[in-house]
């Protein structure tokens, strides 16, 4: 006699779980239409207004993998990165310095590090093959505060890690809209 209400009780469950996955399905469906109809779209590469590009990066830059992964990614453009290749190419990218640093900024009381801020600066500029300059000389800067624990520090290593791959992101973000916004070659 208790299986039945048990039984009962399951089959009822089941239903409501078909009710609410039913339910977000239509929501979703709702939400997704709703995003096309008022012209949302996920970035895209930008246009950029020249057809090949040689990039000139430090030997060992980290920021240099996710710059050329972006720039590849763009079916419109060529890159060159072999040095025969520079007079062939309508620009060239010139990654001239990427520093990492880590500055403390807070101490406790008895003098151990509280607090770090991470910075990463890229310095930069787009010329011709011929030495016009296109984008002068930058200096791009980012940077992040790092609350610091000695007694975790091993996660606080982590979280560091994941900072800079933030701030490196952001950077190459910035050097593309920097790109795509050059006039004339």
């Amino acid at each position: 006699m208790n299986k039945a209400p048990q039984l009962l009780t399951r089959r009822q469950s089941l239903q409501t779980l078909g009710r609410r996955m039913a339910g977000g399905v239509l929501l979703s469906g709702v939400a997704a239409a709703g995003l096309s109809g008022c012209g949302f779209q996920l970035r895209q590469s930008a246009d950029l207004p020249f057809k090949s590009l040689f990039l000139i990066l430090p030997r060992q830059s980290a920021l240099g993998v996710d710059l050329r992964r972006h720039l590849a990614s763009n079916a419109n453009l060529t890159v060159f990165t072999e040095a025969k290749d520079m007079a062939a190419s309508e620009v060239v990218l010139d990654v001239m310095s990427e520093v990492r640093e880590r500055v403390v900024v807070g101490l406790n009381a008895s003098g151990q590090v509280r607090e770090l801020q991470l910075r990463l600066k890229v310095k930069f500029r787009l010329r011709t093959p011929q030495g016009k300059n296109l984008i002068p000389e930058v200096e791009l800067q980012q940077q992040r505060d790092l609350s610091f624990l000695e007694s975790a520090a091993l996660s606080k290593e982590i979280e560091e890690a994941m900072m800079y791959r933030d701030m490196q992101v952001d950077i190459v973000q910035q050097m593309l809209r920097r790109l795509a916004a050059v006039k004339s070659l």
